[in-house]
Protein backbone atom coordinates (compact mmCIF):
# COMPACT_ATOMS: atom_id res chain seq x y z
CA UNK A 1 0.00 0.00 0.00
CA UNK A 2 1.40 3.54 -1.17
CA UNK A 3 0.31 6.26 1.72
CA UNK A 4 2.00 8.79 0.86
CA UNK A 5 3.57 9.52 -2.45
CA UNK A 6 6.45 7.26 -2.53
CA UNK A 7 8.41 5.70 -4.29
CA UNK A 8 9.76 8.59 -5.40
CA UNK A 9 9.93 10.08 -9.03
CA UNK A 10 13.80 10.52 -8.47
CA UNK A 11 14.43 6.69 -6.95
CA UNK A 12 17.19 5.02 -7.50
CA UNK A 13 16.30 1.82 -6.76
CA UNK A 14 19.64 1.20 -4.59
CA UNK A 15 18.47 -1.45 -2.03
CA UNK A 16 20.06 -1.48 1.51
CA UNK A 17 19.48 -3.58 4.48
CA UNK A 18 20.39 -1.18 6.29
CA UNK A 19 18.01 0.84 9.04
CA UNK A 20 17.74 4.45 7.26
CA UNK A 21 19.17 6.87 9.98
CA UNK A 22 16.52 9.56 11.19
CA UNK A 23 17.18 13.02 12.49
CA UNK A 24 14.48 13.70 15.72
CA UNK A 25 14.99 17.34 15.49
CA UNK A 26 14.21 18.83 18.79
CA UNK A 27 14.12 22.78 20.32
CA UNK A 28 12.82 24.15 23.34
CA UNK A 29 8.99 23.58 23.69
CA UNK A 30 9.23 20.62 21.48
CA UNK A 31 7.15 17.86 23.27
CA UNK A 32 6.17 14.83 20.67
CA UNK A 33 9.67 13.61 20.00
CA UNK A 34 9.56 10.66 22.37
CA UNK A 35 6.32 8.84 20.56
CA UNK A 36 7.74 10.58 16.77
CA UNK A 37 11.04 8.42 18.22
CA UNK A 38 9.16 5.26 19.42
CA UNK A 39 7.00 5.46 16.04
CA UNK A 40 10.28 5.84 13.03
CA UNK A 41 11.93 2.53 15.61
CA UNK A 42 9.00 0.40 15.80
CA UNK A 43 9.14 0.98 11.57
CA UNK A 44 12.52 -0.29 11.70
CA UNK A 45 14.77 2.80 11.36
CA UNK A 46 17.48 3.98 13.32
CA UNK A 47 16.19 7.59 15.11
CA UNK A 48 18.40 9.75 17.12
CA UNK A 49 17.42 13.18 18.91
CA UNK A 50 19.33 15.99 17.48
CA UNK A 51 18.88 19.40 19.27
CA UNK A 52 19.14 22.16 16.97
CA UNK A 53 22.14 23.51 18.65
CA UNK A 54 24.09 20.63 17.52
CA UNK A 55 23.34 21.53 13.88
CA UNK A 56 24.41 24.85 14.90
CA UNK A 57 27.33 24.33 16.35
CA UNK A 58 28.10 21.50 13.84
CA UNK A 59 28.68 18.76 16.19
CA UNK A 60 25.81 17.28 13.76
CA UNK A 61 24.51 17.24 10.50
CA UNK A 62 21.95 17.05 8.50
CA UNK A 63 23.48 14.95 5.66
CA UNK A 64 24.32 12.43 8.10
CA UNK A 65 20.71 10.93 8.03
CA UNK A 66 18.15 9.99 5.43
CA UNK A 67 15.15 11.34 7.04
CA UNK A 68 14.79 14.64 8.87
CA UNK A 69 11.19 14.47 11.21
CA UNK A 70 10.45 18.04 13.08
CA UNK A 71 7.77 16.54 15.70
CA UNK A 72 4.97 17.78 17.44
CA UNK A 73 5.20 20.94 20.23
CA UNK A 74 5.26 24.21 20.80
CA UNK A 75 8.44 25.14 19.67
CA UNK A 76 9.79 28.56 21.56
CA UNK A 77 6.42 29.16 22.94
CA UNK A 78 5.07 29.36 19.68
CA UNK A 79 5.73 32.88 19.96
CA UNK A 80 4.37 35.44 17.60
CA UNK A 81 2.63 32.63 15.66
CA UNK A 82 3.19 28.73 15.40
CA UNK A 83 6.47 27.27 14.48
CA UNK A 84 7.46 30.82 13.48
CA UNK A 85 10.56 31.40 15.31
CA UNK A 86 12.05 27.98 14.62
CA UNK A 87 11.41 28.45 10.85
CA UNK A 88 12.56 31.33 10.39
CA UNK A 89 16.37 29.65 12.98
CA UNK A 90 16.25 27.13 10.11
CA UNK A 91 16.16 29.98 7.23
CA UNK A 92 18.50 32.01 9.03
CA UNK A 93 20.92 29.44 9.43
CA UNK A 94 20.05 26.01 7.63
CA UNK A 95 19.05 27.06 4.15
CA UNK A 96 21.71 25.62 2.40
CA UNK A 97 21.93 22.41 4.63
CA UNK A 98 18.01 22.26 3.83
CA UNK A 99 18.39 22.55 0.30
CA UNK A 100 21.83 20.24 0.36
CA UNK A 101 19.20 17.14 2.10
CA UNK A 102 16.74 17.96 -0.43
CA UNK A 103 18.31 17.61 -3.10
CA UNK A 104 19.78 14.21 -1.80
CA UNK A 105 16.53 13.00 -2.11
CA UNK A 106 15.91 12.85 1.38
CA UNK A 107 12.88 12.56 3.30
CA UNK A 108 11.35 15.88 5.22
CA UNK A 109 8.28 15.13 7.10
CA UNK A 110 6.45 17.15 10.13
CA UNK A 111 4.02 16.47 11.90
CA UNK A 112 1.53 19.72 13.89
CA UNK A 113 3.90 21.96 14.88
CA UNK A 114 6.58 20.80 12.85
CA UNK A 115 4.15 20.81 9.69
CA UNK A 116 3.93 24.33 11.21
CA UNK A 117 7.41 24.70 10.84
CA UNK A 118 7.43 23.61 7.45
CA UNK A 119 5.03 25.26 6.22
CA UNK A 120 6.28 28.44 7.54
CA UNK A 121 9.61 27.97 6.02
CA UNK A 122 8.47 27.94 2.66
CA UNK A 123 9.65 23.88 2.19
CA UNK A 124 5.91 23.33 1.90
CA UNK A 125 3.90 23.23 -0.09
CA UNK A 126 6.08 24.04 -3.26
CA UNK A 127 9.67 23.70 -2.05
CA UNK A 128 10.28 27.48 -2.28
CA UNK A 129 12.46 28.18 0.90
CA UNK A 130 12.46 31.65 2.37
CA UNK A 131 8.57 32.43 0.49
CA UNK A 132 5.86 31.30 2.89
CA UNK A 133 2.72 30.45 0.26
CA UNK A 134 0.59 29.19 2.64
CA UNK A 135 0.09 29.29 6.54
CA UNK A 136 -2.40 27.71 9.23
CA UNK A 137 -4.52 29.35 11.59
CA UNK A 138 -6.28 29.69 14.71
CA UNK A 139 -8.94 26.61 14.56
CA UNK A 140 -12.55 27.96 13.84
CA UNK A 141 -13.79 26.72 16.94
CA UNK A 142 -11.69 29.90 19.00
CA UNK A 143 -10.09 26.59 21.23
CA UNK A 144 -7.63 24.21 21.48
CA UNK A 145 -8.69 20.84 19.48
CA UNK A 146 -7.93 17.46 21.17
CA UNK A 147 -9.63 14.68 20.20
CA UNK A 148 -9.48 11.58 17.45
CA UNK A 149 -10.63 12.52 13.83
CA UNK A 150 -10.80 10.42 10.58
CA UNK A 151 -8.72 11.53 7.82
CA UNK A 152 -8.76 10.04 4.00
CA UNK A 153 -5.67 9.17 2.31
CA UNK A 154 -5.96 10.96 -1.31
CA UNK A 155 -4.01 8.08 -3.23
CA UNK A 156 -6.09 5.41 -1.67
CA UNK A 157 -9.17 6.57 -0.55
CA UNK A 158 -8.34 4.53 2.78
CA UNK A 159 -9.48 6.13 6.20
CA UNK A 160 -7.48 6.13 8.76
CA UNK A 161 -8.10 7.06 12.88
CA UNK A 162 -5.41 9.44 14.17
CA UNK A 163 -5.35 12.17 16.96
CA UNK A 164 -5.21 15.89 16.31
CA UNK A 165 -3.85 18.38 19.36
CA UNK A 166 -3.70 21.80 18.28
CA UNK A 167 -5.05 25.37 18.50
CA UNK A 168 -3.79 26.69 14.90
CA UNK A 169 -4.64 23.80 12.33
CA UNK A 170 -6.66 25.56 10.10
CA UNK A 171 -4.60 25.00 6.67
CA UNK A 172 -5.22 28.80 4.32
CA UNK A 173 -3.82 29.92 1.57
CA UNK A 174 -5.50 32.39 -1.67
CA UNK A 175 -8.03 31.21 -4.39
CA UNK A 176 -4.79 30.74 -6.57
CA UNK A 177 -2.26 28.56 -4.30
CA UNK A 178 -5.54 26.55 -3.09
CA UNK A 179 -5.77 25.66 -7.03
CA UNK A 180 -2.06 24.76 -8.14
CA UNK A 181 -1.98 22.66 -4.85
CA UNK A 182 -5.03 20.59 -5.58
CA UNK A 183 -3.60 21.14 -9.61
CA UNK A 184 -1.00 19.67 -8.62
CA UNK A 185 -1.59 16.76 -6.69
CA UNK A 186 -0.16 18.00 -3.30
CA UNK A 187 -2.73 17.20 -0.82
CA UNK A 188 -1.84 13.52 0.78
CA UNK A 189 -4.93 13.96 3.27
CA UNK A 190 -8.37 15.09 3.62
CA UNK A 191 -10.29 15.64 6.95
CA UNK A 192 -13.54 13.70 6.99
CA UNK A 193 -15.03 15.42 10.09
CA UNK A 194 -12.93 18.59 9.23
CA UNK A 195 -11.74 19.91 12.90
CA UNK A 196 -10.75 22.90 12.40
CA UNK A 197 -11.83 24.21 8.77
CA UNK A 198 -9.04 24.32 6.69
CA UNK A 199 -9.98 24.83 3.02
CA UNK A 200 -10.66 21.78 0.82
CA UNK A 201 -10.42 19.64 4.42
CA UNK A 202 -6.22 19.32 4.07
CA UNK A 203 -5.32 17.69 6.83
CA UNK A 204 -1.61 17.05 5.13
CA UNK A 205 0.38 18.06 2.02
CA UNK A 206 3.47 17.35 -0.25
CA UNK A 207 5.56 19.01 -2.06
CA UNK A 208 6.39 18.45 -5.87
CA UNK A 209 8.43 15.53 -5.29
CA UNK A 210 6.28 13.69 -2.36
CA UNK A 211 9.52 14.00 -0.32
CA UNK A 212 8.94 16.53 2.19
CA UNK A 213 5.35 15.62 3.74
CA UNK A 214 3.46 17.68 6.31
CA UNK A 215 -0.06 16.82 8.37
CA UNK A 216 -1.53 17.97 11.53
CA UNK A 217 -3.34 15.12 12.83
CA UNK A 218 -0.61 12.99 14.84
CA UNK A 219 0.19 9.16 12.89
CA UNK A 220 3.04 8.39 15.78
CA UNK A 221 0.57 8.73 17.93
CA UNK A 222 -0.94 5.31 16.85
CA UNK A 223 1.43 2.98 16.30
CA UNK A 224 -0.43 0.33 19.16
CA UNK A 225 -3.30 -0.74 19.09
CA UNK A 226 -3.91 0.14 22.92
CA UNK A 227 -3.33 3.72 22.25
CA UNK A 228 -6.31 3.91 20.31
CA UNK A 229 -9.59 4.58 22.74
CA UNK A 230 -12.10 1.75 20.79
CA UNK A 231 -9.37 -0.63 20.50
CA UNK A 232 -11.28 -3.22 21.37
CA UNK A 233 -14.90 -2.50 19.55
CA UNK A 234 -13.51 -1.73 16.49
CA UNK A 235 -12.12 -3.70 14.33
CA UNK A 236 -9.04 -2.82 13.60
CA UNK A 237 -5.82 -5.41 13.15
CA UNK A 238 -2.87 -2.94 12.84
CA UNK A 239 -1.87 0.20 13.74
CA UNK A 240 -2.90 3.08 11.02
CA UNK A 241 -0.23 5.43 12.44
CA UNK A 242 2.10 1.62 11.06
CA UNK A 243 1.25 2.51 7.22
CA UNK A 244 3.29 5.51 7.27
CA UNK A 245 6.26 5.18 8.84
CA UNK A 246 7.04 1.71 7.32
CA UNK A 247 6.09 3.65 4.16
CA UNK A 248 8.90 6.06 4.46
CA UNK A 249 11.25 3.72 6.09
CA UNK A 250 10.55 1.33 2.98
CA UNK A 251 11.72 3.83 0.52
CA UNK A 252 14.55 5.21 2.43
CA UNK A 253 16.12 1.40 2.27
CA UNK A 254 15.60 0.79 -1.66
CA UNK A 255 16.81 4.38 -2.30
CA UNK A 256 18.64 6.50 -0.18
Amino acid sequence: MKTLRLPFDNAQGRRSGRSPKVCILRADGTNCDVELFYAFKKAGGDPEYVNVNQLRDKSKSMQDFQILALPGGFAYGDDIASGKIWAVELVSFFKDELEKFHKKDGIIVGICNGFQVLIRTGLLPFGNIGKMDATLLPNNSGHFECRWVRVRDEKSKRIFWMSINHGEGKFFANNETIKAIETKGLVIFRYIDNPNGSINDIAGVTDPTGRVIGLMPHPEKFMDLTQYPNWRRDKITKPHGSFIFEEMIKYAKENL
